[in-house]
């Protein structure tokens, strides 16, 4: 049985060794995942802040005036980033279109259409990137309490079988084996609470980051409209006549 209460009822190590071994297993499983949270949590906010910052800085160069050949041919022609292999699809798609001639309304308008596909296919396959681990983080937010109640109920029960045993009610010999019980809740409240903090806090910046990229692709389909002379809303009215040019220009709200 848990030996008389002193400065150990605060210690750590001392209540997870003289804790049941049901208790134990439920303590180490917390520890465990509340390790795995933290490392995605730290993942999370590094690759967040570099996301940001790089499409931060490639949007000030799509916005500085140059034009989208120049900003994609510095970006290379296989960008790791979304937004610049957006632009790098779009391009290529736009000169293989304009190598065949001129081109009809029907043809202008399935070329939009193939251009609105494959950039939907790219922000889809970033959103699950960057949703990735977070399935994780809510697992960990909304199981943890729970496990970690089931650890302090079997805890408790240990200890009242261990006090009927010992025919003793003394505060000496309850409180021990009561804070064993309830040190299981405390480590699972301790994984919860930044794994919850984490998820929604992530889950907005997904959100955010998404939505960068969905008008950034309507921006380069209002471009690429723009040039064939047809407007980017179907079903479209007929178009003016389409323009020579061969260069887009990137305009928000043009």
């Amino acid at each position: 049985m848990t030996p008389p209460a002193d400065a150990s009822l605060l210690n750590p190590i001392e209540l997870f060794m003289t804790a049941d071994w049901v208790v134990k297993t439920v303590m180490i499983g917390l520890a465990a995942a509340s390790v795995w949270s933290w490392t995605i949590i730290i993942d999370k906010a590094v690759r967040f802040s570099r996301m940001n910052a790089r499409a931060t800085e490639f949007e000030k160069q799509v916005e500085s005036g140059r034009s989208l050949e120049e900003v994609a041919a510095q970006a290379g022609p296989q960008p790791a980033d979304p937004l610049p292999r957006m632009l790098v699809l779009t391009l290529h798609d736009w000169r293989e279109a304009r190598a065949r001639g001129a081109m009809t309304d029907t043809q202008g308008s399935m070329l939009i259409a193939r251009i609105d596909r494959a950039l939907d296919s790219v922000i889809a396959r970033e959103s699950q990137k960057i949703e990735n681990g977070l399935g994780v983080l809510s697992v960990v937010a909304t199981a943890s309490p729970f496990i970690g109640l089931f650890g302090t109920v079997w805890g408790i029960m240990n200890a009242f079988d261990s006090i009927a045993a010992a025919g003793n009610t003394n505060l000496t010999t309850v409180a021990p084996a009561i804070a064993e019980a309830l040190f299981a809740t405390a480590i699972g409240l301790a994984a919860a609470i930044p794994a919850y903090i984490a998820f929604n806090a992530f889950s907005v910046s997904a959100g955010k980051f998404t939505g960068r990229l969905e008008a950034f692709a309507d921006d380069l389909q209002s471009a690429i409209a723009r040039r064939l002379g047809a407007p980017s809303a179907p079903p479209p009215p007929p178009p003016p006549p389409p323009s020579s040019g061969a260069d887009l220009n990137l305009r928000r709200g043009a």
